[in-house]
């Protein structure tokens, strides 16, 4: 699906309270993730010759990303009115996605959405590299640390002791890996790639309408303009926008 910049076809929709069904949304993408999981590590023998244990990876890549998803939302504060109880969710939502640190994101998220395409913006490229590869890769250099190394080596360890090798490394380990893919190609790479018109103020493109396109491929975070221009609206209010 491509992107492009329809900068006059988005609809403004007024801040309202998400009330406390963002933390309803929330809790059940972590309940699927981590249920699906479970099934997968603990019950689950996958015949390899059968598509199913392929498609249940890429299910369980978009449950991933749904985590990323939620954690997201938390660091615009529209899972919860209760900045607690915003903040504890993107915290949980944040660790289960391969131990990521919900208070060292956040800043990084801000500078983001306050430079964005810039030479300031931590997800931006550096410059001179603007194609996928070496832009992805100082992404994750912006944002893995050691510590999300250590600890996701110690839990494989851990994980393979209880559970099948194979199904640690195609259903836990694997779908983490593409999920961050996935968010980067379509949350950064496609709608901040490229130049973008004077009168674009967020330097950022859309995809084109297509609701259940936009939900599979990334939780609508592909009309990504609108998510700039209107922060405030959680990823499931996102599409009325178009």
């Amino acid at each position: 699906m491509s992107t492009t910049a329809t900068l006059s076809t988005q609809k403004r929709l007024k801040p309202t309270s998400v009330g406390y069904k963002g933390v309803g949304i929330a809790l059940l993408i972590m309940t699927l993730w981590a249920g699906l999981l479970t099934y997968l590590l603990a019950y689950y023998r996958p015949d390899w010759r059968t598509p199913w244990p392929y498609l249940l990876a890429l299910v369980q890549m978009h449950l991933y990303t749904g985590l990323f998803i939620t954690a997201h939302d938390a660091m615009h504060g529209v899972v919860s009115p209760n900045p607690r109880l915003n903040n504890a969710i993107g915290t949980v939502a944040a660790l289960l996605f391969a131990y990521n640190w919900f208070p060292g994101m956040l800043p990084k998220h801000q500078h983001h959405h306050r430079h964005v395409a810039t030479p300031d913006d931590p997800d931006y490229h550096d410059g001179e590299h603007p194609n996928f590869l070496f832009w992805f890769v100082r992404f994750a250099w912006n944002y893995v640390t050691w510590w999300q190394v250590v600890l996701m080596a110690a839990t494989y360890n851990v994980l393979k002791l209880w559970f099948p090798q194979a199904n640690v490394i195609v259903f836990w380990m694997i779908p983490a890996v593409l999920a961050t893919l996935q968010l980067f190609f379509f949350g950064t790479y496609l709608p901040h790639r490229g130049e973008h018109a004077p009168d674009n103020p967020h330097k950022s493109r859309t995809q084109l309408r297509h609701h259940a396109w936009a939900f599979v491929s990334c939780y609508f975070f592909g009309y990504h303009y609108e998510h700039h221009d209107q922060p405030y609206l959680p990823w499931w209010r996102l599409w009325r926008t178009k």
